[in-house]
C-alpha cells in the first residue's frame, strides 16, 4: 500500500495559512494533490493537518485527512515525527510518499517514476534533487581574520557551465520511504536513491516575496490536468456580481442603476482583440443596463437555466469545452463553472461557486475581476503556444 502524505500544519512563521493561500488561483496544497491524484500510483492520498480550513480544502481536492495531534503540530515538530504518527494510525500503509505542499510545479510523471523505483526496483527510499551550477566558497566570520577558500572549483581554471555537470541538491519536493525505515527513525536510508527533477519544476515556496515569482513559474511550468490545454475561444461572463458588483441602485423615480469598473471594459476589449468572443449572461432582465454600457457583446438575459444557454452557445460555435471559459459567482453558475475548460470566480463569490471554479480572482466582482481573469487567460494561452512550439 503506497500512500501519498502531504504535511500541512496550520501554523506558519512566514506566511499565515500558507498551505491554502491561493497561488495562480489554486490553493497551494491543491497543486500537489492534483498531481498525486492524476499520477494514479497511490492507494490513498492523505493530508496531515491540525487546521479546519486546511481540512476543508484537502477534502475539496479529494484527499483524506489525518488530524495530527498537538504534540506533532508545534514549530519544533519534525516531518519525521508527523509521518511516524500517521503510520501509527494507518497500519495498512507499507510505503509513504511524503510530498511537500510547497512544491506547486510537481508533475504526475515524476511521481510515477519514483513509485516504480520503490515498488519495482526495490529501493527503500527515494528523494528528489535538482542539479545546480553554483560555485561554493567557505564561510569566514569577521572575527576570524581568515581568507575564504574555494569548495568546489579551482579559481585558476573556472569551468564553463556547459563543461561542468554541476552538483545535486535536495529540492524538498518529496521523500518516499518504506515503513520499516521510517519506524527506525529515517526518511533516507537502506537501499537509497535520488530522483533528479527538472530545474523549472523545482519551485519551493518559502517566504512571501517568492509568491509573485512562483505564480509566474506555475503558470509556465505547473501541471494543469490530464487533458492538454487548448486555446480559449469564448468567455462567458455572468453580469451581476462579475461585470458589476451585484448592487442595484434605485432612484426616487424607480429607475435602476448599476456601476462597473472601467478596467473590466478594457479587459473585454483586449479579449476581443485576441480573437476571443465575449458573451454575457444573467438570470434577470438587465437589457437596459447592457444597452447603456454599449459593450457590443452577445448577451442572454432572463436566463432561467444558464447551463442550457452555455451548451447551446458551445454547440453553435462548434467548440470543445476546453475552448470555453466561464466567469461566474453564484449557485446558478456552478454547473457552468464545472463544464467550462477554464473557470473563474471573483474573490467575493459564494462558497459553492468558489469550490467549482479553477481560478479564484483576487479582485471582487465589479472591481476588476473580469480584467484579472482575462490576464489569467492570456497567461495560459502563452503556455498553450509554448507547448505547441515544444
Amino acid at each position: 500500500h503506497l500512500a501519498a502524505l502531504v504535511l500541512a500544519r496550520g501554523g506558519s512563521k512566514g506566511i499565515p495559512l500558507k498551505n491554502i493561500k491561493l497561488l495562480a488561483g489554486v490553493p497551494l496544497v491543491g497543486w500537489v494533490l492534483r498531481a498525486a491524484a492524476d499520477a494514479g500510483v497511490f492507494q490513498s492520498i492523505w493530508v496531515s493537518t491540525d487546521h479546519d480550513e486546511i481540512e476543508k480544502v484537502a477534502k475539496q481536492f479529494g484527499a483524506q485527512v489525518h488530524r495530527r495531534s498537538p504534540e506533532v503540530s508545534q514549530d519544533s515538530s519534525t516531518s519525521l515525527e508527523a509521518i511516524r504518527e500517521f503510520l501509527n494510525h494507518h497500519h495498512e500503509v507499507d510505503i509513504v510518499g511524503n510530498i511537500q505542499a510547497t512544491s506547486p510545479c510537481l508533475h504526475p510523471s515524476d511521481l510515477i517514476k519514483v513509485a516504480d523505483m520503490i515498488q519495482k526496483e526495490g529501493f527503500d527510499s527515494v528523494f528528489s534533487v535538482v542539479r545546480r551550477h553554483q560555485f561554493r566558497w567557505s564561510e569566514v566570520k569577521k572575527e576570524e581574520n581568515k581568507m575564504t577558500e574555494p569548495q568546489n572549483l579551482n579559481p585558476a581554471k573556472r569551468y564553463r557551465r556547459q563543461d561542468w555537470p554541476g552538483e545535486l541538491y535536495e529540492n524538498g519536493s518529496f521523500y518516499f520511504a518504506r515503513r520499516q525505515l521510517i519506524e527506525k527513525g529515517y526518511l533516507q536510508g537502506g537501499k537509497m536513491a535520488y530522483y533528479e527533477m527538472r530545474a523549472e519544476h523545482s519551485v519551493d515556496i518559502d517566504i512571501d516575496i517568492d509568491w509573485p515569482i512562483a505564480e509566474q513559474r506555475v503558470l509556465s511550468f505547473g501541471y494543469f490536468g490530464k487533458e492538454p490545454l487548448k486555446e480559449v475561444k469564448l468567455l462567458v461572463c455572468s453580469i451581476d456580481g462579475c461585470l458589476t458588483n451585484g448592487r442595484i441602485y434605485v432612484t426616487e423615480d424607480r429607475k435602476e442603476m448599476v456601476c462597473y469598473d472601467y478596467r473590466d471594459i478594457v479587459g473585454i476589449d483586449l479579449l476581443k482583440k485576441r480573437g476571443i468572443q465575449v458573451r454575457l449572461i444573467s438570470d434577470r432582465d438587465c437589457s437596459k443596463t447592457l444597452s447603456a454600457m454599449q459593450l457590443g457583446c452577445t448577451a442572454k438575459v432572463s436566463a432561467t437555466n444558464k447551463l442550457e444557454v452555455l451548451e447551446q452557445w458551445q454547440k453553435d460555435m462548434g467548440l470543445s469545452w476546453k475552448e470555453v471559459s466561464y466567469l461566474g459567482n453564484e449557485e446558478s453558475d456552478v454547473e457552468c463553472l464545472k463544464k467550462a475548460g477554464m473557470s473563474g470566480v471573483p474573490a467575493d463569490a459564494c462558497v459553492v461557486a468558489q469550490k467549482a471554479a479553477g481560478y479564484i480572482c483576487k479582485s471582487n466582482g465589479g472591481c476588476g475581476a473580469v480584467r484579472e481573469f482575462a490576464e489569467h487567460i492570456f497567461l495560459l494561452l502563452e503556455k498553450v503556444n509554448s507547448s505547441r512550439k515544444q
